[in-house]
């Protein structure tokens, strides 16, 4: 079974939520798929086992065969590749590796070459599960890649809980491909509302059932009952702010290690998830 915990934007909670899920259910792994930005492994401390690097292929032209025909450049919808009057450019980080270019080349002359986007690092946590976590390489545009690969070492037996990347981009979509249920955190503030409603739509359209997780309740406005209301949207749990809370998280601490009376929620959070499924 896969858990996507996402958000409409970042800092609203979601590797507070996915974390302390994770550490509460029996035999899960955590896979942090924010690649632009991980942080699960600040709170659930790794041992590092294993680093595997990802790479992404570009064309390469061999202007001894080219003709300058320009079909390559008509293909390519992401203008990763554009022939020139006396060569042909290619934007190696704007390529998506689709290989279209070298398909479409009359002569032959475009072959692919790999070069490294990022790295995938596994361990075992310190509340003794697994988790996994991308990270992309400084100056990369696209990390859809690098989650797919992540996504991919995961067993189908496993109970996993996927940290998504924040928003609507391709990154998130790549991410909740395929679960089976996503957990949407929100603030109760009018800025976490208004993204929170791009995310519904989204996981409406992909037929992701979901349901909401509000933090720091009671700290803004009814703006966020009255919406999950109007669109019946369940709420599975409600985490109140908390100065104990906040100092935890500022520690790298989870919350429902040290504030017991807090690990309910989330036991609560995944039966609920299993009476639906």
């Amino acid at each position: 079974m896969k858990i996507a915990v996402l958000s409409g934007k970042g800092g609203t909670g979601k590797t507070t939520v996915s974390n302390n899920l994770a550490i509460n259910i029996k035999n899960t792994i955590l896979i942090d798929t924010d690649v632009e930005e991980p942080n699960s492994h600040i709170f659930l401390k790794p041992d590092i086992e294993k680093i595997d690097s990802v790479f992404i292929g570009y064309p390469e032209v061999d202007m001894n065969k080219c003709n300058l025909c320009g079909k390559c450049g008509e293909f390519c919808r992401f203008n990763a590749i554009i022939p020139a009057k006396n060569s042909v450019v290619v934007f190696n980080e704007s390529c998506h590796d689709c290989g279209g270019c070298a398909m479409v080349c009359p002569t032959n002359a475009i072959t692919y070459k790999q070069r490294e986007i990022g790295k995938i690092y596994s361990g075992k946590t310190k509340y003794d599960i697994d988790m996994k976590y991308g990270e992309i390489n400084i100056g990369e545009m696209s990390g859809v890649r690098i989650i797919e690969e992540v996504k991919e070492k995961i067993k189908n037996e496993e109970i996993v809980i996927i940290d998504s990347p924040p928003g609507t981009a391709c990154s998130t979509v790549a991410a909740v491909e395929g679960v089976d249920y996503a957990i949407l955190v929100s603030e109760p503030t009018p800025f976490g509302v208004s993204d929170m409603k791009m995310v519904v739509e989204m996981l409406r359209e992909m037929n992701i059932p979901f349901g909401l997780v509000i933090n720091k309740a009671k700290l803004g406005d009814d703006e966020i009952y009255e919406y999950a209301n109007n669109e019946n949207i369940e709420i599975l749990a409600e985490i109140p702010f908390n100065k104990e809370i906040a100092k935890l998280y500022a520690n790298g601490e989870l919350f429902s290690i040290h504030l017991k009376e807090y690990k309910e929620i989330f036991e609560n959070i995944y039966s609920q998830i299993l009476s639906k499924l």
